[in-house]
């Protein structure tokens, strides 16, 4: 932790703050790892500048001291992170998303989290540790989105294709999928003379979403190619809650979000087959920032290796706040 109270460090994020400050501020994605540990990865609508801190572990060995895969470390990754999306003005439909994350890698506090807490509260075994990674590393990610009004009036379909990179491995991939749709607008695109009122009660509180990715993966310094599958096929499905019609803002103050995703497995077994991985999260976003956890506890896939959570504030609904005061 001492890394992110070095001076050099926190210039370095108070420069890359102010230079994004004049751009845009809702939610925001998930530098990689992320999306493989089993983060929420649907595409940022709506224009967003955040900053926060991100931890994903990986554990080389299951409560029974099984070997996980080729991987013989633990490594605990720990990312001071900032994700800004804007909408791209000279392609109308199109977004685009910039996502940083850097910092130390080592035992604390995953370790503390995933055993003394996590393992703990649902009566499982501490994850064995022997070897541990230490050192820095660091995440990089670009994509663009094409949004369309899929079976809405508001923005609910999108497709496209975004790279990722740093030091863990690197990642080209393309997603499709529904955002936050409404079942009642659902049904009325699909019959137009029909008036679901009781659907449309609930569709005020409740929304849907989707999304199918394909990847292309290649090693990199903690994650050679040897341990990475070469491919991977993605699905992620989730459902929202919240007081939509709320006010005059298109985001709702607070939502609770609670994701499934299927993972067909970043990392390779020792003869090159997939390690599948099946993963619950859970996002709670509050009028300034998101906070979410995730797992991969679904399907008794929980063997061990992974676990992470992000706290992401909004920075200029903060910036705003303040200099009010």
């Amino acid at each position: 932790m001492a890394l992110f109270l070095h001076p050099a460090f926190i210039r370095f994020l108070l420069l890359l703050l102010l230079l994004l400050l004049p751009i845009a501020a809702t939610q925001a994605e998930n530098v990689a790892p992320g999306a493989h540990w089993g983060a929420i990865d649907f595409p940022d609508r709506d224009p967003t500048l955040a900053a926060g801190f991100m931890v994903n572990r990986f554990t080389e060995y299951n409560p029974s001291r099984n070997r996980f895969n080729a991987v013989n470390e633990t490594a605990g990754f720990n990312f001071a992170t900032i994700s800004w999306t804007d909408r791209i003005k000279a392609l109308p439909g199109w977004s685009g998303n910039l996502t940083l994350g850097a910092g130390p890698t080592g035992e604390t506090p995953s370790s503390d989290l995933q055993n003394n807490f996590l393992h703990h509260l649902t009566a499982q075994s501490p994850v064995p540790v022997d070897h541990t990674r230490d050192g820095f590393d660091f995440m990089a990610g670009g994509s663009l989105s094409r949004w369309s009004p899929l079976f809405s009036s508001r923005d609910t379909g999108f497709a496209g294709m975004g790279v990722a990179g740093g030091s863990l491995y690197q990642e080209v991939y393309g997603r499709i999928g529904l955002r936050q749709l409404s079942l009642a607008e659902l049904v009325v695109w699909i019959i137009p003379d029909t008036e679901p009122e009781l659907l449309r009660d609930v569709s005020r509180f409740v929304r849907f979403s989707a999304m199918g990715r394909y990847s292309r993966l290649y090693g990199g310094t903690v994650y050679p190619g040897a341990v990475i599958a070469d491919h991977n096929y993605l699905g992620q499905a989730s459902v929202s809650f919240a007081d939509y019609d709320a006010g005059n803002s298109p985001v709702p103050q607070w939502e609770l979000e609670v994701a499934l995703t299927y993972d067909s497995g970043l990392f390779a077994s020792p003869n090159g087959r997939w390690l599948t991985r099946r993963f619950g999260s859970v996002a709670l976003h509050f009028p300034y920032g998101t906070f979410e956890t995730w797992n991969d506890w679904v399907g008794s896939t929980d063997s061990g290796p992974t676990y992470g959570f992000s706290v992401m504030l909004k920075a200029l609904d903060l910036y705003s706040l303040f200099a009010d005061l």
